[in-house]
């Protein structure tokens, strides 16, 4: 766990009095709309659809117990008892009131948090592996390689405007699991042949309206270069990033106009004003963050447990919750632990107060008090006792967080959609509700395997539609709600074969009550045409949209409206 210094502390205290003015003087009129809008982003605040909305970091994904608990505390004191978590490892409160504002900021700097740079034009909270220090497969820890760009990031004077959003993330081990080429910057930890560590470098990928994978701008930057490698793409993208058109204002589109060589070329122009200087990292600097992260006591425990064993065998809901959710760990007798949030009926993502209040007791026993928040909108228990595992099982089950469908259709990743963001064009909640509905049978659904279901109301792509191995996105026809539906996405994951991907429209969209049985179309499809032990992903990878496209326009539309459910002109 990562424990602030008085630097820290400091800072973000002083940001809540500075805010707290800018509030005080905005309700009692002295600061405009206006003056205020710019103010109130650079803390996490949007005016959306209901009320305010509030944005959390969580900084790779990483909280206490005791934050958890402080997160539950916001949550009932001034919102309506739940939080949402996004996939982007921050929380968001949807109900908080503009005059509570400066409160809740205060109640976050009191536990080591706050919505700095959580919006706006500046780098936005660094993400990384929900598994990180925990994997078997991991290389290095990246977590104090994610503080030292959020140290950096934080408050730099060069890179407060930048033309649009910038997103980074690093992933440490063999797996990405932080979809590294779908974002601004994407730093993926490789050793080389003589045992040395370094990063391969993306940049210029992305969602939205225009998704782009990251191109490979470097294969191999050694580790002590990341702060400046990072600078310089930043300041060539600052230098040449268009602001006229917020559309085409990510890099993603600068690097595509430019060509990934020339990006590169320009990079490496700008790097070398700064390779070697002060901001190169050092040994002695790296080892200065990794103290300030609390290292678990591990006990020397068996990786065997006969008790756990027997259970498993002759409980089958176990054994099933277990198959699903219980992930391997690199010490001996711990387990990492997936709480499901995407039981049916519940928007995915969101966490109640009391829920909040039983992971954090959870993670203090079973654990060390840590708990991660994963771009799949879960909650990770990252250091359960082989031996705990049961007990855990019994009372998450209680809790509605033991649904056993990590990585399974009903795994929902989706965006809150028209229900309360003021951009989006229809709701992801009511279809991610009605397909899980549609798929409630477990033992169909573990029949169809690893597949992962994306969902987002609008192109902005909050709920990584174009990453989905069905992405579903939400798009508005004079003034009704219509869903595109693309297959074939991956986002980088050992789920989607290690590939990235950007997934593939079949056609025209559908009505919202058609949506269900257009999913159940595609599921049907694949169980007939797949190979043993095939994923639904790899078999499209292997036929190609046809036959799913064919099994979905060329029979009658589930509803009784019959072809007009069918909006052709989102082709």
């Amino acid at each position: 766990m990562y424990v602030y210094d008085h630097i820290d502390r400091t800072l973000v205290q002083e940001r809540v009095a500075q805010y707290r003015d800018q509030l005080a003087r905005h309700l009692a009129g002295e600061l405009s709309e206006d003056e205020f809008r710019p103010l109130r982003l650079q803390n996490g605040l949007y005016v959306q659809k209901h009320a305010p909305m509030l944005r959390v970091a969580i900084p790779y994904g990483l909280l206490s117990a005791g934050q958890l608990r402080a997160l539950a505390g916001i949550a009932r004191k001034y919102d309506r008892g739940y939080g949402h978590l996004t996939t982007r490892q921050n929380i968001q409160y949807n109900w908080p009131r503009l005059e509570d504002s400066a409160d809740i900021l205060a109640d976050l700097a009191a536990v080591e948090m706050h919505a700095i740079q959580t919006s706006g034009n500046c780098v936005r909270n660094i993400t990384s592996d929900e598994y990180a220090g925990i994997a078997p497969d991991e290389i290095v820890d990246p977590r104090p390689y994610c503080e030292i760009l959020r140290q950096w990031s934080t408050f730099h004077p060069e890179f407060a405007f930048l033309p649009r959003k910038f997103k980074i993330a690093i992933s440490g081990s063999e797996e990405d699991r932080a979809a590294v080429a779908f974002h601004d910057i994407g730093l993926h930890v490789v050793r080389a042949a003589d045992g040395s560590i370094g990063l391969r470098v993306l940049a210029g990928g992305g969602m939205g309206r225009t998704p782009i994978l990251g191109a490979v701008i470097r294969d191999f930057l050694p580790w002590q270069h990341m702060a400046t490698y990072v600078e310089a793409i930043l300041r060539v993208y600052n230098r040449h990033g268009r602001r006229d058109n917020m559309y085409k204002a990510r890099i993603k589109i600068l690097v595509k106009a430019l060509g990934s060589e020339e990006f590169a070329r320009q990079v490496e122009a700008e790097w070398a004003h700064l390779e070697g200087g002060p901001g190169t990292l050092t040994g002695e600097e790296l080892e200065r963050v990794k103290a300030h992260f609390t290292a678990p006591e591990y006990a020397p425990l068996a990786d065997e447990d006969e008790y756990t064993s027997a259970t498993l065998a002759s409980n089958p809901a176990f054994a099933r919750w277990a198959g699903r959710s219980v992930k391997p760990h690199r010490v001996p007798g711990y387990r990492a632990v997936v709480l499901s949030l995407k039981p049916n009926g519940i928007a995915p993502g969101d966490v109640t107060a009391e829920q909040m209040e039983l992971v954090a007791g959870w993670s203090e026993r079973f654990g060390f008090g840590e708990i991660r928040v994963s771009h799949e909108q879960n909650l990770i228990l990252p250091d359960v006792r082989l031996t705990d595992l049961f007990r855990l099982w019994t009372e998450a089950k209680e809790a509605g967080l033991a649904t056993p469908n990590a990585g399974l259709l009903t795994d929902i990743i989706a965006c809150p959609g028209g229900d309360f963001c003021s951009l989006a064009n229809a709701k992801s909640i009511p279809i991610a509700n009605a397909i899980q509905d549609r798929f409630d049978d477990l033992d169909y659904l573990h029949d169809i395997g690893e597949l992962n279901l994306n969902i987002s109301g609008c192109m902005n792509s909050c709920g990584h539609h174009h990453a989905g191995h069905i992405g579903i996105l939400g798009v508005d026809k004079d003034g009704d709600e219509w869903y595109q539906i693309s297959i074939g996405g991956a986002d980088g994951s050992a789920a989607g074969g290690g590939r990235s991907a950007i997934g593939k429209v079949i056609g025209p969209s559908f009505h919202a009550p058609d949506v269900p049985a257009v999913i159940a179309r595609l599921i049907e499809t694949y169980v007939a045409v797949r190979h043993d032990g095939e994923r639904f992903v790899d078999t499209v990878a292997r036929l190609g949209i046809a036959p799913f496209k064919s099994a979905v326009y060329d029979v009658p539309s589930p509803s009784s409206s019959g072809a007009a459910s069918r909006e052709i002109a989102h082709a």
